[in-house]
């Protein structure tokens, strides 16, 4: 449920008899082409759909929905959507402020009492990020206990234990606790299951065939697993719903996430005001949205992130476009997919990606354990076939090659390059540079 901050640029281009259709220019066998390659060398498992108007203009699935039983992924597979969740939930808690059954500025100690601060924090804060109540994903043993069911006492006994991190509204930090708290709140507030009220105030209003809140991934109804890429595609484990709720409990595909964007934006879910306060930008952070721009064009939406699914969604007014991906094995950078996406749907050039292939003899040089005194770090390098493979910890993550000594790993934004001869590797990540040493 990490927030991937993905900057994007989408321009509106014109012709001197006016603006251009993006239908028009939309080249789809050639963005077809693109996603092969990508399924070709292992980057990208998932589905992304297009909507302009209010109609699906491109979908494409590529890889599997269940890689070991051979179930190739469809416009119909379903993702877990992760924090894009966050959305829905906000979209609920407003429809309840225009019901007058609750208050922004409403503080939380009415329902929460035991939460620290609770009596300065707001609704609104809790929606924007401000409260300073701390998140529980960051805890140290958040993965050894995700898996598993968790009561309404229980979850509330961690977030409380969690403590605050700031002052209520004096910065914004992302939260998950936020948003679990808010998905009691609404369950209190209207006596009934979050699950009940996603059906009936978005799910069967606007028409979302295959958006609910998820159990055990269930194959049998085009529900996908999750992977990571250790030299073949590895199942994830899967988070229990009980314990993301409304921060990231959600199941949905990528046409029911343009269907949810059209009616958000279109004023079929919330009145003017309530979607413009939504859309109120303060310290990065709206009410359940982000701004996610292209070029000189504002979109609206979200990322997520739960286990091994990446989902992003976004809705650009300036042509009625909105757009969503989903995924279930990433490889690469979902911002240079979505660019890539968003660059065909308005006919601006984007290049296909280049990939250097090393064989699987010529990795042996780089294996071995690799120690950093400056960070007290230990990273050991293994090999799958022809794909190296970093260790850290209980953590790991293969390498993309991309020259002779030199590999990437795109969703950390890491370079490692190598030195057989001197038996270093050195890491650049972000303008820091740090040099490991082979023991020997």
């Amino acid at each position: 449920m990490k927030q991937f901050s993905i900057f994007l640029a989408l321009m509106l281009l014109l012709i001197v008899s006016g603006c251009v259709s993006t239908q028009d220019l939309f080249d789809k066998a050639k963005l077809d082409n693109y996603f092969g390659k990508l399924e070709e060398n292992n980057k990208f498992m998932g589905s992304v759909a297009v909507a302009k108007n209010g109609e699906i203009i491109y979908t494409k699935s590529v890889g599997f929905a269940d890689v070991e039983n051979n179930v190739k992924a469809t416009e119909k597979t379903k993702y877990r959507i992760g924090s894009v969740s966050k959305s829905f939930t906000a979209v609920l808690v407003l429809k309840a402020v225009e019901e007058k059954k609750t208050d922004l500025d409403q503080t939380i100690d009415k329902w929460f009492p035991a939460i620290a601060n609770s009596q300065k924090i707001t609704v609104r804060h809790l929606l924007s990020h401000r409260s300073g109540i701390h998140d529980f994903t960051h805890n140290e043993d958040y993965l050894t206990w995700c898996t598993q069911p968790k009561t309404e006492n229980e979850m509330l006994a961690i977030i409380e234990n969690g403590r605050s991190d700031f002052e209520p509204d004096s910065t914004a930090e992302y939260s998950n606790s936020n948003y679990v708290l808010l998905s009691y709140m609404l369950e209190k507030i209207y006596s009934k299951p979050y699950s009940d009220l996603l059906r009936e105030y978005i799910v069967k209003p606007i028409g979302l065939a295959d958006t609910y809140v998820f159990g055990k991934i269930n194959p049998n109804d085009n529900e996908c697993r999750s992977y990571r890429f250790l030299g073949t595609w590895v199942v994830e484990n899967e988070t229990d719903c009980t314990v993301p709720m409304g921060a990231g409990a959600i199941v949905s595909t990528p046409t029911d996430l343009t269907k949810f964007a059209d009616a958000l934006f279109g004023g079929r879910l919330l009145t003017n005001e309530s979607l413009d306060i939504m859309k109120t930008i303060k310290d990065e952070y709206g009410l359940g949205l982000f701004e996610i721009p292209f070029e000189e064009n504002m979109g609206y939406g979200h990322t997520g992130a739960i286990d091994g699914f990446i989902t992003v969604y976004s809705h650009f007014a300036d042509e009625n476009v909105s757009y969503a991906l989903t995924c279930n094995g990433n490889n690469y950078k979902i911002g240079d997919i979505t660019k890539a996406v968003l660059c065909a749907v308005y006919g601006k050039p984007y290049e296909f990606p280049e990939f250097y292939n090393v064989a699987a003899e010529d990795l042996d040089v780089y294996l071995g354990e690799y120690v950093s005194t400056e960070f007290d770090l230990e990273i050991i390098v293994t090999k799958e076939g022809n794909t190296l493979i970093a260790q850290i910890g209980d953590d790991a993550f293969s390498f993309e090659a991309v020259d002779k000594d030199k590999f990437k790993y795109d969703p950390i934004g890491a370079t490692f390059e190598f030195d057989p001869e001197k038996n270093t590797m050195t890491l650049f990540q972000y303008g820091m540079e740090v040099v490991f040493q082979k023991k020997k």
